[in-house]
C-alpha cells in the first residue's frame, strides 16, 4: 500500500511539471506548442515569454515581459497589429525555423521572417537572460546558425546589448516605434530611429514629421544629448562602417535599465529602483521647448534659457521679421551680406552649440581638422565644417552643405566652424577662424583670383580652338559631365581603375573573355594582378544607354549595400571610355538557367524558392530599407546574376530612379524597361511607382515557376500570355500545371502554390491591388491564408493597342516615349 501511495505521489508530482500553466523551461523545439496560459522562463528568471493582454484590454498578444523585477513591464510584442480577441492562440516553431502564432482554426496571424532559407535540423527557439528571443538550429554541415532574433525587431523598448540602427548586409531597420496607447501596443504615430543620409543622426518622427533630432555623434554622445561621459553603470557606442551603423548600450553593473520610447512620444533612459520597487527616469531626452525639431528655423538658434527662444547667429538677420514678430520663427535667419568665394571667405568658430541637421552632409572619418577645413575651403556649396571625434584631440572630417537647422545652445565642446564673407570681420567685430590668414593674404587672394579668371579664359579660349579643330578632323569630343565629380562627394570608396588595368586584366577585351552584351554594351571576365576575378562592363559607344545610365550605376550600386544587390568594385573613365568593374558571378545570370532546356533541369526546386526569396529581400531593400528609396525599373531573369553557390544579387541599375523619403510615385514620358516586365500604368501612363517593380518582380516568379518567358509564352489551346495563364489555372484549381515538368521530382507543393499564388497578387492589373515587398517577403515566409489574386494584367501582343511603341527586341533594355 505505501509502494502505491508513492508511486501516487510521483505520477502527481510528473503530471504538474509537464502540465502546469508555465512551463519551466526557457526553450522549446521544432512543433512543441505553446498555448494561452502557458510561458516560457529564460535561464536566471529575469525574463518571460508568453501570452498576455494590457491594462484595460482583453485583447491577446504574444509579448516579452520582465519576471524577477517589474514584473508584467512589457519589453518586446509580436503580433502588434494583430490581436487576438480570445485565449485560443497557440505558438511554436516550425521544422523550417519559422515561429508561428496561429488562432483558432490553425490559421498564422504572425510569423517571423529569416534572411536565410537554407534547410536546418532540430531548430530551436530559445528565451536568453538579455531579454532576446532567438532561434538557433543545424545546417547541412553540421554548424549550428543564428536564424532569428527578437533583437533585430525592436517594439518601443531599446534593452542592454539591442542594436538601434541599421544593417546594410542584410537590409534590416532595427528601430523603436511607440504603442498607440497604454493599453494598445499596435504601431503609434512616433519612431525613433538612426538616420543614414549624411553623417548618421538620431531622428524621432512624430505624426508623419520629425518632432525632434538628438544630433551626431561626437566620439562620446549625441550632439545636443546630456552628458554621456563614461560612468560605473552603463557604457554607450555609437559604431559607423560600410557594413552597418547602429547605436548601443551595455551595462556594467547589476542595475537593471531600458531605453523606453512612450506612447506619448516622449522617450527616456529608465533605470529600475530595488528600494521603492519603481522605474525612474534616469535620463529624459527632448523635454524642453528647444528639442522641438527646426523651431527657429534655418541659421536660427534656440536658448532655452532666453525670451523669446529664438535668436540669429552674430553677422545673420531675421529673414522675414513681421513672422517672428508673431512668435513664429520657422522662416529663420540669413546673412546679412551673402557669400561669394570670388572675394574671399572666412569661417567664425562658435562653440556651446548642438551640431546642425547633417542629412545634407559629407564626412570622412580618417581626415585632421586641417584637411577638414581646405576641403570645405575648395567648395563653395560647404557652409560649415567640424571635426567629427572630439576624443584624444579630434579626427574626422564634417562638411555641411547648405542651410544650417536645427542649432541649439548646449553645453558642448566641440567647435563648430561656419562660412562667413570676409566684409562681415571688422562690420560685425566677430571672432573668426582664419587658420592663419591675415588681411595682407586676403589682398593677395583677391590678386589672385582676378589673375586665375583672366587665364581662365585663356585656357577656354584655346580649348575651344582645339575642340573646333578636333570637330573639323571629325573626331568626337565628349567633355566629362560635371556630375561626375559628385562621385568623389559621395565616398563611396569605391577603386578608380586605368584604362590599361583593366586592358590587362581582360587580355585587352579579347573574345574570348567576353560574357555577353546587354542594352549596356559587352561584359568580359577579367583577373586582377591580386588573383581577384571580375567582370568588366563597358559601354558601348553604340549603345541606346549612355553616361546618364553609366552615372546611375556608379552612385546607386556604390552606395547600397546588401547581400543580394550585385556589389561594384570600381569604375574607369578614359577619353571617351566608361567602364564599370563588378564582382565576378561564375554561374552569370538567371536567364542563361531557366530558358535552356539542358540547365533548368539542374535548378531544382529548393534552389528556385531561395531565388524567388533572394530577389523579394533585394527589392524590399531597394524600395524601404536601404539609404535611398530606388526604384530599378528593369527586373528581369537576365538582371539577375547568380555566384558560385546560385545565390540571387540583383545587377544593372542605369535605368534605376531615385525616390525621396516620402515620395510613392511620379510621372514620367520616357517609360525605359524591358518587354514583357512593365506595369500596365507604366507603359501606357508614365505613371512609376514602386509597384512597377512588384509587377516585375511578379513576372519573374511566375517565370521561375514555369521556366517560361513570359513575352514568348505560347500555347495552342489557349490565347494567354503567361500571367493570363496562370490566373486561368488558378482559377480553376490547377496551378501545378504552370510548373516546370523538370521539377516534378524535386518539388514542394505547398512552396510552389503558394509562389504562384504571390505572383499572381504581384501582377495585377490595378497598382493598388498589389501588395508591397514588405508584404510580399512576409507572404512568402508565412503558411496564412493569402487573399485571391485578381485578373493580372494581359499583355497579348495581338490586343495591345495600336499606338503602344514597343520594341521588337527581344530581351534587350528599351526606351519608350508615351504620350500621355
Amino acid at each position: 500500500m505505501e509502494g502505491l501511495f508513492t508511486s501516487l505521489l510521483i505520477s502527481i508530482a510528473l503530471f504538474l511539471l509537464f502540465f502546469s500553466p508555465s512551463v519551466a523551461v526557457d526553450s522549446i523545439a521544432a512543433n512543441q506548442v505553446i498555448k494561452d496560459g502557458e510561458t516560457i522562463v529564460s535561464a536566471g528568471e529575469m525574463y518571460e515569454l508568453g501570452f498576455f493582454s494590457p491594462a484595460k484590454s482583453n485583447n491577446r498578444y504574444l509579448g516579452i515581459w520582465y519576471k524577477k523585477i517589474a514584473t508584467g513591464t512589457v519589453v518586446w510584442v509580436a503580433n502588434r497589429d494583430l490581436p487576438l480577441s480570445n485565449t485560443s492562440g497557440t505558438f511554436k516553431v516550425s521544422s523550417q525555423g519559422l515561429l508561428l502564432l496561429s488562432c483558432c482554426d490553425g490559421t498564422v496571424i504572425w510569423s517571423s521572417s529569416s534572411s536565410t532559407f537554407a534547410r536546418y535540423i532540430n531548430p530551436v527557439a530559445q528565451l536568453l537572460d538579455n531579454g532576446n528571443f532567438v532561434v538557433k538550429g543545424v545546417n547541412s554541415t553540421g554548424d549550428t546558425n543564428l536564424i532569428w532574433q527578437s533583437f533585430d525587431y525592436p517594439g518601443d523598448t531599446l534593452l542592454p546589448g539591442m542594436k538601434l540602427g541599421k544593417d546594410f548586409v542584410t537590409g534590416i531597420s532595427r528601430n523603436l516605434t511607440s504603442w498607440k496607447s497604454p493599453s494598445d501596443p499596435s504601431l503609434g504615430q512616433y519612431v525613433n530611429y538612426v538616420d543614414t543620409n549624411g553623417y548618421p543622426q538620431g531622428f524621432i518622427l512624430g505624426q508623419g514629421s520629425v518632432k525632434s533630432r538628438v544630433g551626431p555623434w561626437n566620439g562620446i554622445r549625441f550632439s545636443g544629448l546630456p552628458d554621456e561621459m563614461p560612468n560605473p553603470i552603463y557604457s554607450v557606442d555609437f559604431v559607423v562602417n560600410q557594413k552597418e551603423v547602429y547605436y548601443i548600450s551595455e551595462l556594467k553593473s547589476s542595475a537593471v535599465q531600458m531605453l523606453h520610447l512612450k506612447w506619448d512620444g516622449s522617450i527616456a533612459i529608465m533605470r529600475w529602483r530595488n528600494r521603492s520597487q519603481d522605474w525612474f527616469a534616469f535620463s529624459n531626452f527632448l523635454q524642453d521647448i528647444c528639442n522641438g525639431y527646426g523651431l527657429c528655423g534655418p541659421y536660427g538658434i534656440c536658448n532655452i534659457n532666453k525670451t523669446p527662444p529664438c535668436t540669429c547667429m552674430d553677422g545673420f538677420e531675421q529673414k522675414r521679421p513681421d513672422e517672428w514678430n508673431t512668435a513664429d520663427w520657422s522662416s529663420g535667419c540669413q546673412l546679412k551680406s551673402p557669400l561669394d568665394c570670388r572675394v574671399g571667405e572666412v569661417f567664425w568658430k562658435i562653440r556651446g552649440m548642438k551640431f546642425p541637421d547633417t542629412r545634407h552632409s559629407w564626412y570622412n572619418l580618417s581626415m585632421n581638422l586641417g584637411e577638414c577645413e581646405k576641403a570645405c575651403r575648395k567648395n563653395c556649396s560647404c557652409t560649415a565644417y567640424a571635426n567629427l571625434d572630439i576624443r584624444g584631440g579630434g579626427s574626422g572630417c564634417l562638411l555641411w552643405f547648405g542651410e544650417l537647422m536645427d542649432l541649439k545652445v548646449c553645453e558642448e565642446s566641440q567647435d563648430l566652424y561656419i562660412r562667413m564673407p570676409a566684409s562681415l570681420l571688422t562690420d560685425e567685430g566677430l571672432t573668426v577662424f582664419q587658420s592663419g590668414f591675415n588681411k595682407k593674404f586676403q589682398v593677395l587672394t583677391v590678386v589672385l583670383s582676378i589673375l586665375l579668371v583672366f587665364l581662365g579664359i585663356a585656357v577656354y579660349a584655346c580649348c575651344k580652338k582645339k575642340r573646333s579643330y578636333m570637330k573639323g578632323r571629325g573626331l568626337r569630343v565628349h567633355a566629362i559631365d560635371k556630375r561626375y565629380s559628385d562621385v568623389e562627394k559621395e565616398d563611396l570608396q569605391l577603386n578608380f581603375f586605368s584604362l590599361s588595368q583593366i586592358g590587362k586584366a581582360t587580355n585587352n577585351f579579347s573574345i574570348n573573355n567576353k560574357l555577353g552584351e546587354g542594352g549596356f554594351g559587352p561584359v568580359y571576365k577579367g583577373v586582377l594582378e591580386s588573383g581577384q576575378e571580375i567582370a568588366v562592363k563597358q559601354l558601348s559607344k553604340t549603345s541606346e544607354q549612355g553616361y546618364d545610365e553609366f552615372y546611375n550605376e556608379v552612385v546607386f550600386v556604390g552606395r547600397l549595400q546588401h547581400r543580394n544587390l550585385v556589389k561594384l568594385l570600381g569604375y574607369c573613365m578614359d577619353g571617351d571610355e566608361r567602364i564599370l568593374i563588378y564582382e565576378y558571378m561564375s554561374n552569370k545570370s538567371l536567364d542563361l538557367f531557366l530558358f535552356d532546356e539542358t540547365k533548368s533541369s539542374t535548378l531544382e526546386w529548393p534552389r528556385r524558392f531561395c531565388i524567388i526569396h533572394g530577389i523579394a529581400r533585394g527589392v524590399l531593400y531597394l524600395h524601404q530599407d536601404s539609404r535611398f528609396r530606388i526604384i530599378h525599373r528593369d527586373l528581369k531573369a537576365g538582371n539577375i546574376l547568380l555566384d558560385h553557390d546560385m545565390n540571387p544579387k540583383i545587377s544593372d541599375f542605369g535605368l534605376a530612379r531615385e525616390f525621396g523619403g516620402d515620395q510613392i510615385a511620379a510621372k514620367t514620358k520616357k517609360v525605359v524597361g524591358t518587354y514583357g516586365y512593365i506595369s500596365p500604368e507604366y507603359a501606357i501612363h508614365g505613371r512609376i511607382s514602386v509597384k512597377s517593380d512588384v509587377f516585375s518582380f511578379g513576372v519573374l516568379v511566375l517565370e521561375i515557376v514555369s521556366g517560361k518567358k513570359n513575352r514568348e509564352f505560347s500555347r495552342e489551346d489557349v490565347n494567354d500570355n503567361l500571367l493570363g495563364y496562370a490566373w486561368r489555372l488558378y482559377t480553376e484549381n490547377r496551378c501545378l500545371e504552370l510548373m516546370s515538368p523538370s521539377l516534378v521530382n524535386s518539388c514542394i507543393i505547398s512552396e510552389v502554390t503558394r509562389s504562384i499564388h504571390v505572383g499572381l497578387l504581384c501582377v495585377q492589373n490595378r497598382a493598388q491591388d498589389r501588395p508591397t515587398m514588405s508584404s510580399v517577403v512576409m507572404m512568402l515566409n508565412g503558411d496564412g491564408a493569402l487573399p485571391p489574386p485578381k485578373q493580372p494584367a494581359f499583355f497579348a501582343e495581338e490586343i495591345l493597342p495600336n499606338h503602344y511603341p514597343y520594341s521588337t527586341v527581344d530581351e534587350a533594355t528599351i526606351t519608350l516615349v508615351v504620350p500621355r
